[in-house]
């Protein structure tokens, strides 16, 4: 059985090299429209990724589920997970805690969440990432939503040092203008965990069929915004609080932004030395005694 804490997509993923031909046909299918496509009927399934119906049972069982009602049951139990509301939330961490200190039940939670992450991150999907953001002859935007939208801005507060062409979309809701320079050769990088924002998924459906690349930064069930991304980096969330810990996506961030630097030090040295001056010269900063 698919152990807690896994889901569906991961557990695909991470069986993928053993499947059969027929099998891997079977997987992409679902990958590629998770997981609204194993939600419906086995025979519905078996249609869309052109195989037959035993393929499905097959893939189940191999993926450790007694058959493709228990496939589904564990999938339903995901979606809900990503539906979740803050008040649930609260009160199913309420129950049953241990008695140490929130502190450290906290702390234990986050490490969790980066070990977890951290295991499942493809590396050259992330140096990719660092790349796109590097190469100057791209223009980089990027928004996020009710609550990662300050990560979107703590993204670019920094990549701005390092270089020109970097635009903060500070509300989805009124894209517009924003949308009208994101063509080819532009990136988008969007911020998205449960519950996941309607006008980010706008914004990404309409940066991808101007040509832009996506990336969407978003939690272990996935916003679906990612459907529409060239990468995807997703990143473990879940804490004992009625809110999702985004303490795993900064180190993420803190990680794109030094790897950002590695790139392109030589350009970004210079930059920061002129930015420097200009805070010298308008006393930005009070001086050391």
């Amino acid at each position: 059985m698919v152990g807690t804490g896994t889901t569906l997509e991961q557990q695909i993923r991470q069986s993928f090299d053993g499947l059969t031909r027929a099998e891997r046909q079977l997987a992409s299918h679902i990958t590629r429209n998770y997981p609204v496509s194993a939600l419906g009927s086995i025979t519905a399934l078996a249609r869309a990724a052109e195989v037959s119906t035993p393929t499905v049972v097959r893939l189940a069982q191999k993926l450790g589920f007694k058959g493709y009602p228990d496939l589904q049951s564990h999938l339903r139990a995901e979606v809900e997970e990503r539906l979740i509301s803050p008040l649930v939330k609260h009160d199913r961490w309420a129950g049953g805690v241990p008695d140490t200190h929130i502190l450290n039940r906290f702390a234990d939670a986050v490490v969790a969440n980066l070990q977890a992450t951290l295991g499942q991150i493809d590396h050259a999907d992330f140096d990719a990432v660092a790349d796109l953001m590097a190469d100057p002859a791209r223009r980089i935007f990027a928004a996020g939503g009710r609550v990662t939208q300050a990560m979107a801005d703590y993204f670019v507060s920094h990549l701005q040092v390092m270089r020109p062409g970097v635009t903060l979309i500070t509300d989805t809701t009124n894209a517009w203008p924003a949308l009208i320079d994101m063509g080819p050769g532009a990136v988008l990088l969007v911020f998205d965990i449960r519950r996941y924002g309607s006008s980010i998924l706008q914004l990404v459906e309409m940066a991808a069929e101007q040509g832009a690349e996506v990336v969407v930064i978003t939690d272990q069930w996935v916003s679906p915004a990612a459907e529409r991304a060239r990468f995807r980096l997703s990143a473990h969330v879940e804490a004992p609080s009625a809110w999702d810990s985004t303490a795993v996506i900064h180190v993420l961030v803190e990680t794109l932004l030094a790897a950002v630097e590695a790139r392109s030090w030589d350009s970004t040295q210079a930059r920061m030395k002129r930015l420097e001056d200009l805070y010298t010269r308008a006393r930005v900063f009070r001086r050391q005694k």
